[in-house]
Order: structure tokens, then sequence, then C-alpha cells
């Protein structure tokens, strides 16, 4: 089982920057991917970015050059700093983590979300 809090979250006039941090908890030591996701109310969740514990990132196209993805496997948290906040970025973000793939299977654990609320 993996435990997962995000932080960070907050209203932020549009051009501004937020730093969020997800710190994991329980069997760690079985997380290889994790990511952020996000979500508008009535829309679906959508990927944000991702990172690998040996630190290959992957961006959604909406976020490049905007957003950083990082982690610190010592500290066992994940980061997203955000710059350059736009309204449509507005949405509750999640951290992601999965499990090392184990005789073909693999787990994905959620945290319960932060509030990121950009206005115009």
């Amino acid at each position: 089982q993996v435990q997962l809090v995000e932080s960070g979250g907050g209203l932020v006039q549009a051009g501004g920057s937020l730093r969020l941090a997800c710190a994991a908890s329980g069997s760690i030591v079985m997380i290889n991917v994790m990511g952020w996701y996000r979500q508008a109310p009535g829309k679906q969740r959508e990927l944000v970015a991702t990172i690998t514990r040996g630190g290959r990132t992957n961006y959604a196209d909406s976020v490049k050059g905007r957003f950083t993805i990082s982690r610190d496997n010592a500290q066992n948290t994940m980061y997203l700093q955000m710059s350059s906040l736009k309204p449509e970025d507005t949405a509750t973000y999640y951290c992601n983590a999965g499990t090392w793939v184990v005789a073909g299977h693999a787990n994905d654990y959620w945290g319960q979300g932060t509030q990121v609320t950009v206005s115009s």
C-alpha cells in the first residue's frame, strides 16, 4: 500500500507561479513512475506530467515550457513547479504513483488532490 499526500495548491493570478508537492509513504520501494494529473469539474482527469525513478520526464503539450516535474527519491517526494499559470490550468491536481511491474502486474495509487485556481 502506498499513501500520497499533495500540498501547495492555492489561488494565484494569471502569470503567477505555484509549487506543488506530493509526499509518498508506505511501500515506497515499489514506486516506479510518479505523475501529476488534473481534473476540472465536469471534465475528465488528464495527465499533466510524469517522471520515472530514473528521472525521465514526460509532459502534456499544454504545459510544456511552463511546468517542471521533479522528484527527490531520498525524501520520497515529487514536485511540480508551475509557472506562467493560465486560467485554464485551474483544476484539482492529483498525485499518482505506479508500482514496478512484477509478473506482468502493477498498481496505481492516488492522492486526495490539491486545488489550484488561477484567476484572469
